[in-house]
């Protein structure tokens, strides 16, 4: 868990801001609410939001075999780094969709519809697979026609859950700055060479920083932009992210939630193509999905050792608070 605001229970346990850090998600365990929200972590990169009214189910909560069950309501998965062996699947009614690129996922069992704004999913529902492509939706009620269509996006941009899912990767964006130049200026990576930061970082994964009271997402190299045009920055590269002016407490409490306002961020980019940026210093090659090498860093594979009581981790998800990672799923 990452996020909560509101009335959210995992299983019978009710969840609060101070408890959300330490909730894992396990295989048949539920997350549910009624008037209140959430955001969970599942593979590095990747935050699926609930929405009110709503409720999951863990099924499987490997590296390369996550799958989520909506039983109830809506949800929004953000995928900002997704790899050919991340077999990362939602269950809606009777479809099975798996998530195939970095994009942006609607999963409304209330309408019976799943919408890919931006990415690609194959959609399986009995012997019939259809793909489901950037700007299209799918209806999955009875007697409902095989076919995609094409749907209005900015009609969607009033929609409550989208709107909140906007906001709150906004936060872990400027949080992912936050952090990367903790990790800088902390000299976990003496020196940078060929768009990779040195000894000592490792790979990517999820970080915990203090300052925003929220895991981020961290990249192994280069930059990636989420669907709503964050960037996530290495901290290697973090040198290119716009200054906001140093450490502050961010309160998330929904009384206090706000938008920036006016003002540059970082949401637009010469690079940014709903996907990842290939620049110098991008991220190359295969599979990574290590621990991040930082103080309250928390990784996406298995690893021990580490500090602040690190419990070692398979398929099962992270383990030991601040320390180093193992697992990465369903937090």
């Amino acid at each position: 868990m990452n996020y909560v605001e509101g009335q959210v229970y995992a299983g019978d346990q009710q969840l609060d801001h101070k408890s959300v850090r330490n909730v894992n998600l396990e295989p048949g365990q539920t997350l549910s609410n009624e008037t209140g929200k959430a955001e969970i972590l599942l593979t590095p990169g990747v935050f699926l939001r609930e929405g009110e009214n709503t409720e999951i189910k863990m099924v499987s909560v490997g590296l390369a075999d996550t799958e989520v069950n909506l039983t109830q309501g809506h949800v929004m998965v953000e995928v900002d780094q997704i790899y050919p062996q991340n077999d990362l699947r939602i269950v809606e009614g009777s479809a099975t969709t798996r998530i195939m690129k970095p994009g942006l996922y609607d999963f409304d069992l209330q309408q019976n519809q799943i919408r890919v704004f931006d990415g690609e999913a194959l959609v399986r529902e009995g012997d019939k697979q259809i793909k489901l492509k950037g700007d299209h939706e799918l209806s999955i009620a009875a007697n409902a026609r095989d076919k995609t269509q094409k749907f209005d996006k900015k009609a969607m941009n009033g929609d409550d859950l989208y709107r909140w899912s906007s906001l709150r990767s906004d936060y872990v964006a400027e949080a992912n700055v936050d952090a990367a130049r903790i990790v800088v200026a902390d000299g976990w990576g003496p020196y940078w060479s060929a768009g990779f930061w040195g000894p000592g970082w490792g790979w990517g994964g999820w970080y915990w920083d203090p300052w925003f009271s929220a895991y981020t997402f961290m990249p192994w190299g280069g930059i990636y932009y989420s669907p709503f045009g964050w960037g996530f920055y290495s901290p290697g590269l973090v040198y290119r992210a716009p200054f906001y002016g140093g450490h502050f407490y961010h309160s998330f409490d929904a009384a206090n939630v706000r938008a920036w306002g006016p003002g540059p961020h970082y949401a637009t980019s010469s690079a940014y193509a709903h996907g990842v940026y290939t620049g110098a210093g991008a991220e190359r090659g295969a599979f990574h999905s290590g621990a991040v090498m930082a103080r309250g860093g928390v990784g996406g594979g298995f690893h021990s050792g580490g500090e602040s009581g690190f419990r070692g981790g398979s398929d099962g998800g992270m383990h030991g608070g601040g320390g180093f990672g193992g697992g990465g799923h369903g937090r």
